[in-house]
């Protein structure tokens, strides 16, 4: 076959190089993005006066026919047409006859692929966004549910103090916030035109790059041409806030993972998301939360690979470049699955109250308050560390909690502890009485929960 750019060479490759060279395989995912560009293009053409009209009507309707077999799943791509811009191209000419040929006049496969890439991310990172306000709406709703559900806060994995429930959940609506604001602050960069830009130097034709822009929904275009057909830096922000995305989704993986276990028996995941075993028919396995764990580290790669191409690449656009789609494409694919799976799994989880309130009754994450209460009353905060890790260590050696000692032990170790200490260190109590802004008292939390809705609205 005849390539579109042959005409320069003597012998044709041997058909292992085109196929190590071609990227069909992956790019045909930028079918529809390809044909807008060419709408678009060919539209300006006319407008410009570049193309006559008849050219151009004639083009626009082959170019809506391949848009309605791409859709109905119909086109047949070749690995020797390379890429998606020239299968495209091969299938219009085919289609329409020579007149097709002219639809590549002032543009190069160069500003093609990148604006495709910039229509295609610019979609994506819409969907994104709505997916990630989905599941924080999920995880406001559950927070509704348990504000006053006290369970064990943590620290280095070790029981720390008392938490309401809702305030761990909330930790990652906020987590999720910061990931929608950076996609959000990313279209931006993303919602820029390079068609116009040529292979890299622009055009001697008349075109009009605004107009190609306004007619693909574009804010800008690049000042530069150069610039235009070489800047990756919109997908690798792209593959950046879904590494942190996916950093923050694998973090609330793992604590679903523990909370499900037999050891916590904080929640229970639904059989929609788990997996048994193929030998031991008790098990049920939280799967697709280890699956989303385990995905983070092939986004991370997708990042750092890109970067790597890009760190030794002259100006302008290199074959190198090619490598910017396939882990683009896997993340895209990777990070919707991911919080589609994620939101579902919290939406229909459930949570074991009488085993988060058993949890908090016997262990010593009120020690703080013991030292708080005793800085209260005029010891310094030292003393009284020092004073409640005494009467830690006393509970440990009786196998009993501070609740259950003695108050008459206790006022060995201080006369300032007085009968009300019971109160005070009543798990209920602790949660209530951490009422600083952006703590886990109970008002504090409904003014969280408020503000998120807020935000969310």
């Amino acid at each position: 076959m005849t390539k579109l750019w042959g005409g320069r060479f003597q012998k044709s490759a041997e058909a292992w190089v085109d196929e190590f060279g071609a990227s069909i395989g992956f790019d045909q995912q930028l079918v529809m993005e390809d044909l807008e560009g060419s709408k678009a293009h060919v539209t300006m053409l006319g407008i410009q006066g570049i193309l006559p009209k008849a050219d151009v009507e004639q083009i626009l309707d082959g170019l809506q026919q391949l848009q309605v077999k791409a859709e109905a799943g119909e086109l047949a791509f070749s690995v020797a047409n390379e890429d998606i811009h020239l299968n495209l191209e091969k299938m219009l000419i085919d289609l329409i006859g020579p007149v097709g040929g002219k639809l590549h006049t002032g543009r190069s496969r160069n500003d093609q692929v990148a604006t495709d890439m910039h229509l295609f991310l610019k979609k994506r990172v819409a969907e994104v966004i709505s997916l990630i306000e989905n599941f924080q709406k999920t995880l406001l709703q559950q927070a509704e549910q348990h504000v006053e559900t006290i369970a064990p806060g943590y620290t280095h994995l070790q029981r720390a103090q008392p938490i309401s429930f809702a305030h761990h959940l909330m930790a990652y609506f906020w987590m999720l916030e910061r990931d929608k604001q950076r996609y959000t602050e990313s279209l931006k960069r993303i919602d820029i035109s390079p068609l116009g830009a040529g292979a890299m130097a622009g055009t001697t034709f008349p075109i009009d790059r605004l107009k190609s822009a306004e007619l693909l929904g574009f804010a800008d275009v690049y000042a530069n041409s150069m610039d235009a057909v070489s800047d990756r830096d919109f997908i690798v922000e792209f593959l950046s806030n879904s590494s942190l995305l996916m950093a923050h989704l694998s973090r609330f993986a793992e604590e679903i993972i523990l909370w499900s276990t037999d050891e916590f028996k904080f929640i229970e995941l639904d059989d929609a998301f788990s997996t048994g075993s193929s030998i031991m028919p008790q098990k049920k396995n939280p799967d697709m939360a280890e699956l989303i764990r385990g995905k983070s580290g092939r986004v991370y790669g997708n990042l750092m690979g890109l970067l790597t191409v890009l760190k030794g690449t002259p100006l302008t656009y290199n074959k190198d470049m090619q490598e910017d789609k396939e882990g683009m494409f896997d993340t895209v694919h990777t990070v919707l699955g991911a919080l589609k799976i994620f939101e579902g799994m919290v939406a229909t989880m459930t949570v074991n109250t009488e085993r988060l309130h058993s949890a908090v009754h016997s262990d010593f994450s009120n020690a703080t308050e013991l030292a708080d209460y005793l800085a209260a009353k005029g010891m310094p905060f030292r003393e009284a560390h020092e004073v409640t890790g005494k009467l830690v260590f006393t509970c440990i050696q009786r196998s009993i909690y501070l609740l259950d000692l003695p108050l008459a032990d206790m006022q060995a170790e201080s006369t300032l502890i007085e009968a009300d200490i019971y109160d005070v260190l009543a798990p209920e109590a602790a949660v209530r009485r951490r009422n600083s802004l952006g703590g886990t008292g109970f008002e504090q939390v409904r003014t969280q929960l408020a503000k998120a809705k807020a935000l969310l609205a």
